[in-house]
């Protein structure tokens, strides 16, 4: 009995412990993505109802803006054509915003196909959900499913697709990443990995999506994350669609 009280004690410190750490520095309405932008030194956050928010890196709101009638899931900047980049789901396209206006510039729709396969099926309960750019400016969204792909599932199963946007109508899958996973709602690159964040499984990913390895995996408190992002401190941003925008310190959470 009394050791069952230790266990106990020891697993509530350290839930209590990981929740100290997350500062939340804002609230927004189902936030599901986020990212920084460092010309503007500041966040830009969109939600499941359409609208994007820029805020201060201390959560205070500089600008708002309503796009539409759109289920926004994802958003990633395009620094070398500074531009900011949203998945929308249901749709399964990409929004181009002007990063200083706000103004959605074009929609692109991505082919849901790939080699025959149908990698984003129509249905409500999955769909093109993070979004991420890497150092050289390619482009990769992830499909939201709680189903893996394996030898006999690749339909709508839950992978990262690399796009290309350089046709003038629909942007089309050129790659395919496995990483075994579920759920994958929130991605970001930083310092040459990319960062996955699964929101069934509350988890934190390093990847190196050049070698398709997992580096290293954190367990985060339960929660909604569906956004992440790093600024030019290190410090890493999360967007939780239970209203919120968590800041944690990368040292704290050991990745």
């Amino acid at each position: 009995m009394l050791k069952n009280i230790k266990i106990l004690r020891c697993i509530i410190f350290m839930m209590l412990s990981m929740n100290v750490y997350a500062k939340e520095i804002a609230k927004i309405p189902e936030a599901s993505g986020i990212c920084y932008v460092s010309k503007s030194n500041s966040l830009f956050v969109v939600n499941d109802e359409g609208t994007l928010y820029e805020i201060s890196k201390n959560g205070k709101i500089k600008r708002k803006s309503y796009l539409g009638k759109y289920d926004l899931e994802g958003i990633a900047y395009d620094k070398i054509n500074d531009k900011l980049l949203i998945s929308v789901e249901g749709s399964e396209s990409i929004l181009v915003l002007n990063s200083d206006s706000l103004e959605i510039e074009k929609e692109i729709k991505l082919k849901r196909k790939y080699k025959g396969i149908n990698l984003l099926k129509k249905s409500k309960k999955t769909g093109l959900e993070a979004i991420a750019i890497d150092e050289n400016g390619d482009v990769y969204v992830s499909n939201q499913s709680t189903i893996t792909y394996n030898k006999k599932i690749k339909e709508n199963a839950s992978v990262i697709l690399k796009v290309d946007f350089s046709k003038k109508q629909k942007a089309k899958i050129i790659e395919v990443y496995n990483h075994g996973y579920i759920d994958i709602s929130g991605m970001t690159f930083h310092d040459g990995y990319l960062y996955m964040t699964s929101d069934k499984k509350n988890l934190l990913i390093k990847y190196d999506i050049k070698t398709n390895k997992t580096i290293k995996k954190v367990k985060l408190p339960k929660s909604a994350q569906e956004g992440i992002c790093f600024d030019d401190e290190g410090r890493i941003y999360i967007a939780d669609d239970n209203g919120k925008v968590l800041r944690y310190k990368r040292k704290k959470l050991d990745i």
